[in-house]
């Protein structure tokens, strides 16, 4: 049946692949926005490494996401790849960093005799969750308002400003876009702890922290949508494949994918929902409303970046040089051999939800940091 579809339907099952994977990397970014709030939710050393402990269970999975959702850009669509990683490479070399610094902090935090000392491997951690989560905010956020870069008849990517990418964080847009990430993190981080910590003071201040870090995130949410619905896009002629400047492009695709503001506005009632759930009542399962909605929310944008003859990588210093689902895409037989493999994800993400739910069988709590696998902690 695969082998039967055309490249068209192909291209555009891919994008929705690499949506899915984006989206679940932007929940998964829980264990960064924990990261950032050790200190201001732990009063004391043991409370802290209890609530390093709860995020060191799940860390991997975070960067896992974010290396499947490389490795799957890289074989869908090989240009957009080959043009972002080569073109704007310091903003993916600093993001790929703070990631190897994560690593490195929960490998060695706790180790006796290290030479850095926790206070130091706290601050990696509370780097990878604000200058890691902000750089990815302001790198998706070019998917809307493009890069400097040009493309020549080899498909040489040449960049037009010297912070090779860097300077997409300029970009009011891509900024708030990038802040907004970096509190929702925070904001799914602290649901998260009040779900798998048992601790009743620290539960306590994840709950009042759900609260806090959401009302911070909603007026750069807000700007983030209004400002989409507002301004140009980057549309694309489907005979000719020409890039033009659209006006009112972002609201177009929303108006004519039904399927798009569904799934916004489900995604950001599964939010307030899992907020209102423990910030107002007290209770600890909103992370998997809000994880959900989140999800949700980030395949919209996805769906809004690239579908509906949309450029999802333009240029703004040459549109005929801008990247669609289209032209960036790989072969037919690349494509259809690579949907074949894709029909494991399933069993893959069943495989990793069982052993989720297996941890968590167990809340951690202060008598595990003190027992027999103490030493098996972070």
């Amino acid at each position: 049946m695969i082998g039967n579809l055309d490249i068209t339907t192909l291209q555009d099952l891919w994008w929705l692949i690499c949506s899915l994977l984006g989206a679940l990397f932007i929940f998964l970014t829980f264990v960064q926005g924990g990261q950032t709030m050790l200190c201001s939710l732990a009063k004391s050393s043991e409370e802290k490494s209890l609530l390093v402990n709860s995020l060191g269970r799940k860390w991997e999975l975070t960067f896992t996401t974010l290396v499947l959702f490389g490795g799957a850009m890289f074989a869908a669509f090989p240009l957009f790849y080959a043009t972002s990683f080569g073109g704007a490479y310091w903003v993916w070399v600093l993001i790929l960093f703070t990631f190897v610094i994560q690593a490195v902090s929960y490998e060695y935090r706790s180790k006796p005799g290290n030479l850095l000392g926790t206070s130091t491997y706290d601050m990696f951690l509370f780097i990878n969750g604000t200058v890691g989560i902000l750089l990815i905010g302001a790198a998706v956020g070019t998917f809307f308002t493009g890069s400097n870069f040009i493309l020549n008849s080899m498909n040489q990517v040449t960049w037009q400003h010297p912070l090779r990418g860097l300077e997409a964080a300029f970009s009011f847009f891509n900024l708030s876009l990038g802040l907004f990430l970096v509190f929702h993190a925070r904001t799914l981080g602290a649901l998260y702890l009040a779900n798998n910590v048992e601790h009743k003071e620290l539960n306590q201040r994840t709950n009042k922290a759900v609260l806090i870090n959401f009302a911070f995130s909603l007026p750069f949410l807000l700007f983030v949508l209004v400002r989409l619905v507002t301004m140009q896009g980057f549309g694309v002629d489907p005979a000719s494949g020409t890039v033009t400047l659209v006006d009112g492009k972002y609201l177009a695709n929303l108006l004519s994918l039904p399927v798009i503001p569904a799934l916004l506005l489900l995604g950001l009632v599964l939010v307030i929902g899992g907020v209102v759930v423990n910030g107002l009542q007290g209770k600890k399962y909103g992370i998997w409303l809000a994880g959900t909605g989140t999800v949700l929310v980030g395949l919209a944008i996805f769906f809004t970046a690239g579908y509906n003859n949309t450029s999802f990588y333009p240029s703004k210093f040459d549109l005929a040089s801008s990247l669609t689902i289209r032209n960036a895409s790989s072969s037919h037989y690349t494509l259809t051999v690579m949907s074949y493999v894709a029909l494991a994800v399933p069993f893959v993400v069943a495989y990793i939800f069982y052993f989720w739910r297996l941890m968590d069988i167990k809340k951690i709590s202060m008598a595990e940091l003190t027992g027999e696998q103490a030493k098996e902690l972070y």
